[in-house]
């Protein structure tokens, strides 16, 4: 069953392929992704998280 309510994915995000796992789900209601501590260590830019969830690979 699923559910209406909007999701925001939080814990375990700490690089790139998590976030295109977390794409992959293909769940319509996930809204956001806290990516706290990958950015802060640098794993990642705002601008590469941003194409890799629209589908563009940095």
């Amino acid at each position: 069953r699923q559910i209406s309510t909007p999701v925001i994915v939080s814990g375990g995000i700490s690089s790139l392929q998590d976030l295109r796992d977390c794409a992959k789900l293909n769940v319509p209601n996930i809204t956001g992704v806290i990516t706290g501590r990958a950015l802060y260590e640098n794993a990642f830019t705002v601008a590469e998280a941003l194409s890799v969830l629209k589908g563009e690979e940095p």
